[in-house]
Parts: C-alpha cells; structure tokens; sequence
C-alpha cells in the first residue's frame, strides 16, 4: 500500500508542479484556483468514471467496494490532471498574455475535451477490469 500512495504522491506532485510552470505570468492566487478547480473536476468526471464502471459488478463488502474507489478515484483523478489540466493550462496562459483570441481559445478547449471524453470512454472499460481483478483476487483468498 505504501508503494500506491508514493505514487499517488507523485502524480499529484508532477500534476501541480507542471500546471504551475505552464501558467508562467499569471496571478498565484489564480495558478492555485485553476489547479484546485481542475482537481476538483477531474474528481467528479472520475467518480462518475468509477460509478459507472461498477455497474453489474457485485462487491460483496461494502467496504471493500469504498476502498476500490477511494484509491481508484484517487490515482485516476491524478492521471485525468495530467492529461487535461496541463493542456487547459496552456490556453489559459496564452489568452492571459494576449497570444490567443477567445474564437481560438474555444476551438482549443473544445478539442482538449473531445480527447479527455475519448480518453474516459477508455478509462471507463479499464476502470471496470481493474475492479473485475480486484474482486476475483478477494474471492481467491476468501475461498482459498
């Protein structure tokens, strides 16, 4: 467990490290709500991610099914930063430093998040199998 959590600890480290790089001149207070905004998000888009791909799976303890999605949703909501955040993050820079008009800043958004939907739509079926492993190795040394 200690090995996923130095993991976790370096996925969010690298996530906020590299977002704040990108944003360069623009405002702390706004480089900190960008990355917490961006979290959060990712967070919700994740949970949902997890809910979804639970579905027909049967965890038969309910703390064990809280556990799977307390790490899953953890990890997978770090590696979703590092996809999407960074990437919005550059567009953010380049509209505050006047590089990009809004016409272009929305076509690049617009593109960052058809990749992020494609990229959950794969995330989902993985999520799915990594939970399916996670049950059948619980029912291996419960039985075994």
């Amino acid at each position: 467990m200690s090995l996923i959590i130095i993991i976790i600890i370096a996925i969010y480290f690298i996530l906020i490290a590299w977002t704040w790089q990108i944003l360069g001149n623009v405002e702390k207070t706004k480089k900190v709500a960008v990355i917490i905004i961006g979290i959060l998000i990712m967070s919700i888009v994740t949970l949902i991610v997890f809910n979804i791909s639970k579905v027909g799976l049967n965890y038969e303890n309910t703390n064990a099914q809280a556990d799977v999605r307390n790490v899953l949703v953890t990890v997978f909501t770090g590696i979703n930063g590092i996809i999407v955040i960074p990437q919005l993050a550059k567009v953010i820079e380049k509209i505050s430093e006047d590089e990009i008009d809004k016409k272009t800043a929305s076509r690049k958004f617009l593109i960052i998040a058809i990749i992020f939907i494609v990229c959950v739509i794969i995330e989902c079926g993985y999520m799915k199998d990594i939970q399916k492993g996670i049950i059948n190795i619980y029912n291996i040394e419960k039985n075994g």
